[in-house]
């Protein structure tokens, strides 16, 4: 009896919860923001919407929480106080967008297009901005930059990352973190004198701050940056094997370091 009443049980909530996901998707909201890109205050909670052009659409106080918005064309898009709590937008074009008061919490942003974006009063803190391009300075602080910046360095993204680490220079001069890692990633796209001058800053924050391990660091980094300078022939014992490995060394320690 037990065992029927469990199956009946089960039955039940396996079939609640497949009409409550068919529900989730309101088909006439999303027949009327597909054909007329005016869907204000419309519930599109859960709506599949990838690699859609909504170029311009008017999203203002729309429910787009979950919905999937991955590689859709939002240029000039007015989503002002819309919910965009946990949907994607992962590679979404918002430049010029209106995203004033909209909800980000855990939406995904990553490789999203950014510029010129109007994000005032929105909070980022719980957005996924990995590898986001044009991120408006007024989104984020100095670290949130230099976490972005570092997040590309790891991938090997080095002109991502240097553009995140200008922002946070931009937004905090006296930052030598970010000028150390700017200067592995200048290095890296074979910028030897832009890398050698990052580092020497870096060098000179840190130890106007006595912060002698960070002081420490920006010299080892400025030092194998200057041999790797040097012609093979002026320094036999310094070949491309063995800067390769002198710098992946150095790269281990400033990771351990950050």
């Amino acid at each position: 009896m037990k065992l029927t009443t469990t199956i009946a049980t089960t039955t039940i909530l396996l079939l609640t919860g497949f009409t409550a996901t068919a529900q989730a998707e309101n088909l006439s909201h999303l027949r009327q923001l597909l054909s007329t890109k005016n869907c204000q205050q419309c519930d599109l909670t859960g709506s599949g919407l990838v690699m859609n052009d909504l170029a311009g659409a008017k999203l203002n106080q729309a429910n787009l929480v979950g919905a999937n918005l991955s590689r859709t064309n939002l240029m000039g898009a007015d989503l002002r106080g819309a919910n965009l709590s946990g949907a994607s937008l992962y590679g979404a074009n918002l430049t010029g967008a209106d995203l004033r008061g909209a909800n980000l919490t855990g939406t995904d942003l990553r490789s999203a297009y950014l510029t010129n974006a109007n994000v005032k009063g929105i909070d980022i803190s719980s957005a996924y901005l990995q590898g986001a391009v044009g991120i408006p300075t007024t989104l984020g602080s100095a670290d949130d930059f230099y976490k972005w910046g570092f997040a590309e360095w790891q991938k090997n993204e080095f002109a991502s990352a240097i553009e995140n680490y200008d922002r946070a220079i931009s937004l905090k001069p006296e930052f030598p973190g970010a000028y150390l890692a700017r200067a592995m990633a200048k290095f890296r796209m074979q910028d030897d004198s832009g890398a050698v001058k990052d580092a020497q800053a870096a060098e000179r924050l840190y130890f106007a701050k006595s912060d002698r391990q960070g002081t420490q660091v920006a010299q080892a980094l400025l030092a194998k940056i200057k041999l790797a300078s040097q012609p093979s022939d002026a320094n036999p014992n310094v070949g491309n094997g063995n800067m390769v490995d002198l710098f992946t060394g150095l790269s281990s320690m400033l990771l351990k370091f950050f």
